[in-house]
């Protein structure tokens, strides 16, 4: 796995537990601090029997760059978390959009076509609209703090969205959020807890954060009876598709969901 920093990462005990599922005992996934400048000489030194990488910030443009072969997601956000050798040249893609969809349907109950507000228009946002038109989604407001929406603008309407952009402050967004099917956020804490007060008239809940949990937002959604699913679950679900694109083999989804719970402390009682 490359990034930095990469110690708090639990993608080594969702990989290495793959892995041992899958009978690949010898196969290792280790943490590798790598920023994106060092990532190309590093991918590009890579041993034969390096089946793949992992990708987190702030390496995921810089990877995307790397690649001789992409993935029309991967395009579409602009940036890869998986990166994976063919032939001579990497692969790359974008498993994040899995862990939106996955977190979605995790619902349980969204309608065929729903409608969201997301909020925060950083690198996460892209491949959640990416998943949110997977899911079926045609319309989106993006809020953000600034007037800074245009790559995430861009990204949506790349993938057939009805894109609407408004700021944090403007008057009218509790009315959007309280419309909306969904509201996500992709605002780190701490600049997000100033904002609980939105969470009040959503329909649903689904923060990106994970660790700690619960977040913010995620209180405050809980403390009025509002469904929350967390980034854990997106976290889960795009390391399916990386185990998936590393062996060539189906996930072990349970075992690798059961190891993330312990790990998070988190299994039912």
């Amino acid at each position: 796995m490359l990034g930095h920093p990469v110690d708090h990462s639990l993608s080594p005990v969702l990989h290495g537990t793959a892995y041992r599922a899958l009978g690949l005992d010898d196969w290792t996934y280790e943490r590798i601090d790598c920023d994106a400048e060092q990532l190309p000489a590093l991918v590009g030194a890579s041993s034969p029997e390096r089946v793949g990488y992992s990708v987190t910030m702030p390496g995921k443009f810089a990877a995307l760059a790397h690649a001789t072969e992409v993935s029309d997601r991967a395009r579409i956000v602009g940036s890869a978390n998986t990166l994976v050798r063919r032939g001579d040249g990497w692969f790359a893609d974008c498993t994040d959009v899995d862990g939106v969809t996955g977190a979605l349907a995790a619902f349980g109950d969204l309608p065929d076509e729903p409608t969201a507000v997301v909020l925060g228009v950083g690198g996460t946002a892209r491949p959640v609209l990416a998943g949110l038109a997977e899911a079926g989604a045609t319309r989106v407001v993006l809020a953000s703090r600034r007037d800074n929406a245009g790559p995430a603008t861009d990204c949506g309407r790349a993938l057939g969205l009805e894109i609407r952009t408004m700021l944090l402050t403007d008057a009218a967004l509790p009315g959007e959020i309280e419309r909306a099917d969904i509201l996500i956020n992709t605002i780190p804490e701490p600049g997000v807890r100033e904002l609980t007060g939105l969470v009040e008239g959503a329909r649903r809940l689904f923060d990106v954060l994970y660790d700690p949990w619960p977040t913010a937002l995620g209180a405050a959604a809980s403390a009025v009876g509002i469904p929350v699913v967390g980034g854990d679950v997106m976290l889960l679900n795009q390391a399916f598709g990386q185990v998936e694109l590393f062996t060539g083999r189906p996930a072990p989804r349970e075992a690798m969901a059961e190891a993330l719970a312990d790990a998070l402390g988190r299994r039912p009682s």
